[in-house]
């Protein structure tokens, strides 16, 4: 079973989220802009949602982290919660 890591930051709006986007490609580091921003608890730990396998997390999400670049910021994705920056870290098949 597939197996991925991925990190996030869960914001109102999506102006919110490209704004960090842009921030994020400028050079600053995801896990600081998580700490500083993201409303979801795991902001606390930079965003690291730890391991999870398909179907543990929201369908949209599943969508990116299973088939997205590892390593890139991608998002805005909008779900039940609000908009999400998400960077995947590590993924098995």
């Amino acid at each position: 079973m597939a197996k991925a890591t991925a990190r996030h930051i869960l914001v109102e709006t999506e102006e919110k989220c490209i704004e960090l986007k842009a921030e994020i490609e400028g050079g600053k580091d995801f896990g600081e802009v998580a700490m500083a921003n993201s409303s979801c608890p795991s902001g606390q730990r930079g965003g690291d949602l730890g391991e999870f396998g398909p179907g543990m997390m929201v369908p949209e999400f599943d969508k990116v982290v299973f088939s997205g670049d590892l390593g890139q910021v991608h998002g805005p994705v909008q779900t039940q919660f609000g908009y999400h920056l998400l960077e995947i870290t590590s993924r098995t098949d």
